[in-house]
């Protein structure tokens, strides 16, 4: 194998470094409020950047000079076997790992994940690197191995059936990890000695998720150098009341505090942890004002980092000749009539999405509204999810009868109230079914931040645009929730009512939410959030005094 890739020429760079303040200057026009870091009117149309997003990202990463390092469960690439024997390469097709994988492209370093493809021992050297992405070599993957018992009980039983149901406060999925717990810490340390062994003196080493609770700590017990720590968690940090329930919750805090800097999605999961941090461990102290915790002469920054979506590229996709074909053959396949007005979901089949209370909901309607049978389909889109964990198997088995009871009570000859499929679709089709919908239906029961919300918003265009119906419990709701046709998602009949409001609302109102939630996810979209992460590790290292959300 060739050299390791390193930072890109810094003759490219600027000579003095960019540090992005936070706050834009002030124009006229009327402005609607404050979201996060950046300010918006929806009045004037106008967008208030005072740079675009995607320079702002450039000259800060041109300014950085640190070695970075990221470790994730999932890795950026994954090699396999086709059935010809020839290894072929998944790509990242959206979200935080292409958005990470951007940053890394540009940057160069090191990605440190578990390599859970067929072919990915094949095609590594003899210390499991490989460099990527293959036809640019950009940054080296590193990949640990896991054994089948290791997968089972740091992966699936660990993270997935105490961490997710715990933090999403779903207590009665639980299960009992016994000595399950052991392999995960296990495999936290060896994540820990592959970030150790990169993290030199003065690198970046930025973490990902609930997966890795425990690494950080180690790292800072291990490394040689003095790295910078961050960590990004992309799921909901719960109330103390429900994380108290948490067999292992000292180690995890314990875990989390040997981080500099530790980003949640919204606020509120920021005062949470803070409140669990205080509780947990009595030798910490907590400065809720200025965001930060001090433990055994540690200082870890807590802020709040809304996470966006590539939405220029999703705006495209549903532009695009593909997205076009797609729906008109998807319309035609499944009798959905020229002039039906559609409602969609698309959701991970995970029992946090809420789609039972949904399926309640649409029933609800159906029955109390007869004059919308035969004119509104609702096009349920599901991602098969950990199928093997009982909890979602059945809660898979609860939404195809649900789904199966629906259609059988309404439906006709010549309409199905109810679409449901679980097809693999790609980027671009999935974007022309939201160009397509009237209405998006987003209601988890709990989410960190929620994604498709704004992957809906992000698809729209034009003068018939659609009406989002979020749950106000997503993590995206504090954000866009004010241009939002707010639901409860155990209110049956409040949601019902909500729906009949979404489709009935008068076309000028649908525009101008539709404008206001634009307006939002573009100008936060996933290169904003990136940005802003970057940002507050910069002027974190310099010891500069960053403005927290966390107690807004």
């Amino acid at each position: 194998m060739g050299s390791r890739p390193t930072w890109r020429d810094r003759s490219q760079r600027t000579d003095s470094r960019v540090f992005l303040r936070f706050g834009l200057p002030m124009q006229a026009g009327p402005i609607l409020g404050w979201k996060g870091k950046r300010r918006y009117s929806v009045m004037d149309g106008t967008h208030l950047r005072a740079v675009d997003v995607a320079t702002d990202l450039d000259r800060l990463l041109d300014s950085t000079d640190e070695t970075l390092v990221v470790a994730s469960n999932r890795q950026p690439y994954r090699h396999s076997y086709g059935e010809d024997g020839a290894v072929s390469v998944d790509r990242p097709t959206g979200g935080l790992t292409a958005g990470i994988d951007e940053v890394m492209r540009r940057l160069g370093g090191t990605w440190i994940a578990w390599g859970d493809g067929d072919a990915d021992e094949d095609v590594v050297d003899e210390d499991g690197r490989v460099t990527v992405p293959p036809d640019e070599a950009a940054y080296e993957l590193q990949r640990l191995w896991l054994s089948d018992a290791e997968v089972e009980e740091y992966y699936y039983r660990s993270s997935n059936q105490v961490l997710w149901p715990i933090c999403h406060a779903a207590l009665g999925t639980v299960e009992p990890c016994g000595d399950a717990w052991e392999r995960y810490r296990q495999v936290n340390d060896q994540f820990a000695r592959a970030v150790a062994a990169e993290a030199t003196d003065g690198a970046l080493v930025w973490l990902q998720d609930y997966h890795l609770s425990l690494t950080p700590r180690i790292v800072r017990e291990r490394a040689s150098g003095d790295p910078f720590l961050a960590h990004s968690w992309h799921i909901p940090w719960p109330s103390w009341d429900t994380f108290r329930a948490c067999p292992h919750r000292e180690e995890i805090v314990r875990g989390l505090l040997g981080n500099d800097l530790l980003g949640f999605h919204v606020p509120r999961y920021c005062r949470n942890f803070m409140n669990s941090a205080a509780a947990a461990l009595p030798d910490v102290e907590v400065d809720r004002e200025a965001g930060r915790i001090h433990y055994h002469g540690g200082t870890t920054a807590v802020r709040a980092f809304p996470m966006g979506v590539p939405a220029a590229r999703i705006e495209d996709d549903a532009a695009g000749m593909e997205a076009a074909g797609f729906r008109e053959a998807f319309t035609a396949s499944k009798g959905i009539a020229d002039g039906t007005t559609i409602a969609i979901g698309v959701d991970r089949l995970d029992y946090t999405k809420g789609i039972p209370e949904r399926l309640a909901a649409l029933e609800y309607l159906f029955e109390t509204r007869p004059h919308l049978r035969g004119e509104v389909t609702y096009v349920q889109v599901g991602s098969e999810s950990r199928s093997w964990i009982g909890a979602y198997a059945q809660y898979q088995e609860r939404v195809e009868e649900r789904v199966a009871a629906i259609n059988d009570r309404f439906g006709t000859d010549s309409w199905q109230p109810v679409v449901y499929t679980t097809d693999h679709l790609s980027n671009e089709a999935l974007a022309g079914l939201y160009r397509a919908a009237d209405l998006a239906i987003v209601s988890p029961i709990r989410d960190g931040m929620n994604l498709v919300a704004q992957e809906y918003v992000a698809a729209q265009a034009g003068e018939d645009t659609g009406v989002l119906v979020l749950s106000d419990q997503a993590g995206v709701h504090d954000e866009l929730g004010q241009w939002t046709v707010s639901v409860r998602p155990h209110d049956t009949t409040g949601f019902a009512d909500a729906i009949e409001a979404a489709l009935t609302m008068p076309t000028e109102e649908r525009r101008w939410r539709c404008d206001a939630l634009r307006e939002y996810v573009f100008d936060n979209d996933v290169d904003a959030w990136l940005r802003d992460v970057i940002a507050t590790v910069q002027t974190l290292r310099d010891g500069e005094v960053t403005p927290t959300n966390a107690r807004h």
